[in-house]
């Protein structure tokens, strides 16, 4: 007799199909780092809530692999006693399955959920690959919310810099020179990009789901459900044809014969391949407009600095409260919440001019809760932030013509000589990045030593990226661009936006994060330099400055003049005086 839980549902499924088992990917068919509540199955089959992940339902073992942010989360969260915990990068999911399944195993997979580029390494293993006509989480998934359905806006020209057809005309251009007559687009953010628009199906995501065809010529076919269009003035959606959402696919067929198609691999569902093959052609190339979009025009990086002014008022007032707040609170014997603190964060951002949501959920963590790179206060993990434990707080903000997120870890009380030495090293390696010349063109993974060498110095290290590209009003996390160990091989130029965000975590203990959106300018002929985006004081209380050479004070008293010139005029006057305190040079902090 079969519990009623999901696992065993979904178990009780595979054994009524003649199925071995089945993976059920973190994923929505526009492989979407944040998810609508209705493309969640991963979250309602395991309890797990990241960002990454996957798991293989076997009739007698179930496995969740989960990246390096989500090693601790992923244990807290979900069942241990009937999920084992794997590494989704250092043993993944096709080796695994290499070693540890027979021959003919039948596994099962929903094809507008698994890229051609994990379909392929899935094919190398014993197992027989069984596409699905229809999802079980159809059927199994009885309170399961409804689709979404956000309204769709325009993004005038006097924000974007260049008008849709402009777009559409270069991207057809790049068609043209690659001999591919249909680019198919399934990435939300490029659909936004190349239309002007911006959706609302996903919080703090403000893309629309759909998927685009466009044509050699520069014609535009949008398949996405009319219901969302309903607040679009006509000229925004003149010289395209709509088509129902769910029509993607079947008109994937018809225009394929003797075509050749442009798909992405690491993005576009291996549905689009199975539906090309039998007659079409495929171009396996990234999506041109993924580049396109991360080189931002003038008018989009000026959106990008006047939002950083806003948010980094916003960032201000808050740390002015808190630096009131917490002290006060715990000497009352009623200590400040984590909860508390990102609720009246979000109140701050609120007030400043035309702030529209969060860019991602806010990671408000105290003490242990930091440890988890990812971690989200709830009600049963909700701590106290006090003067004994470090308090890390990443957040940012959706504002009409850009988008921010910033990292900040802060000390109300004097930590002991270990934890100051973590906080040390990760200002220092933020600061080797941040001050760092290098060759234009160079590559994320070229960069990312400098951000973790003065704690490879002490044997330690982070099991995550250094910096990622921010879309403009768009995606918090945006391709191709990566600092990390892993390969990036997208060059690095003048015009992209990207984070520097070095990190230390002791699980059990604490973690420490210091972040900084930046814009790449040139800075000499051939060569390229951060400038910071984000105005906001960095804590330097727990730092032992002996450690950190003349270069790096420099740095951060002109960083912090910056700061204060910049955002004195906007930050509630209240605030002002925690704001020249914070941002006072550092002979006169240390005095």
């Amino acid at each position: 007799m079969h519990s009623t839980s999901p696992l065993n549902s979904l178990r009780t499924w595979l054994e009524d199909n003649r199925l071995d088992g089945m993976i059920v990917p973190r994923a929505d068919a526009w492989q979407s780092e944040y998810c609508a509540p209705f493309d969640e199955k991963l979250a309602w089959l395991t309890g797990f809530d990241g960002s990454a992940g996957l798991a293989l339902i076997l009739k007698d073992r179930a496995l969740l692999f989960v990246d390096g942010r989500y090693q601790v989360q992923a244990r807290v969260q979900v069942d241990t006693d009937a999920f084992e915990i794997h590494h989704l990068h250092n043993e993944p999911l096709a080796a695994w399955l290499q070693e540890n399944v027979p021959a003919g195993t039948r596994i099962a997979f929903e094809s507008l959920l698994m890229t051609n580029s994990d379909h392929t390494a899935l094919t190398q293993t014993p197992c027989e690959l069984v596409p699905l006509a229809a999802s079980p989480f159809d059927t199994l998934w009885t309170d399961r919310p409804a689709p979404p359905a956000g309204l769709i806006r325009e993004m005038p020209v006097s924000v974007s810099g260049e008008s849709s057809e402009e777009k559409r005309q270069r991207v057809a251009q790049c068609l043209a020179e690659k001999e591919a007559d249909y680019l198919a687009i399934t990435l939300p953010d490029n659909i936004a990009w190349l239309l002007n628009v911006r959706g609302a199906d996903i919080p703090t995501s403000p893309v629309p789901l759909s998927f685009a065809l466009l044509a050699r010529d520069g014609g535009v076919e949008w398949f996405v459900n009319g219901d969302k269009l309903t607040g679009l003035p006509p000229s925004a959606i003149g010289g395209m044809v709509i088509s129902p959402q769910d029509d993607f696919i079947k008109r994937i067929q018809q225009v394929s014969d003797g075509k050749r198609i442009w798909l992405d691999a690491d993005s576009a569902p291996v549905a689009l391949r199975f539906a090309i093959e039998p007659h079409g052609h495929i171009l396996w190339q990234t999506d041109p407009i993924t580049l396109l979009k991360a080189h931002k025009n003038p008018v989009e990086l000026a959106g990008y600095r006047e939002a950083h002014h806003y948010d980094g008022a916003a960032w201000v007032n808050f740390l002015a409260w808190l630096a009131q707040e917490v002290p006060q609170r715990e000497a009352a014997g009623h200590p400040l919440t984590e909860l508390e603190a990102q609720e009246k964060q979000l109140a701050f951002r609120a007030e400043q001019p035309g702030f529209i949501e969060q860019s991602f959920a806010t990671i408000s963590a105290s003490a242990s809760n930091a440890a988890m790179c990812h971690y989200h206060a709830s009600v049963a993990t909700n701590k106290a932030i006090t003067s004994g434990d470090f308090y890390l707080n990443d957040s940012g903000g959706q504002y009409p013509n850009g988008t921010t997120d910033a990292t900040r870890t802060l000390s109300y009380g004097r930590r002991d000589a270990q934890q100051r030495l973590h906080y040390t090293a990760v200002l220092k390696g933020f600061l080797s990045l941040i001050t760092l010349q290098f060759p234009s063109g160079s590559q994320g993974h070229q960069l990312d030593a400098f951000a973790r060498r003065a704690l490879w110095e002490m044997g330690l290290d982070y099991d995550h990226g250094t910096g990622h590209g921010v879309g403009h009003q768009l995606m918090i996390h945006e391709n191709p661009h990566r600092i990390a160990k892993k390969v990036n091989p997208w060059p690095l130029v003048a015009g992209n936006i990207m984070t520097i965000e070095p990190g230390y975590y002791q699980a059990d203990s604490h973690g420490i994060r210091i972040e900084n959106q930046v814009e790449i300018v040139e800075s000499q002929p051939g060569f390229c330099r951060f400038a910071s985006l984000t105005l906001i004081p960095i804590d330097l209380s727990q730092v032992d400055m002996h450690l950190l050479s003349d270069q790096d004070k420099q740095w951060l008293d002109d960083y912090h003049q910056q700061v204060r010139e910049a955002l004195s005029p906007l930050v509630d006057s209240d605030a002002r005086p925690w704001l020249f305190a914070a941002t006072a040079p550092i002979r006169v902090q240390a005095a």
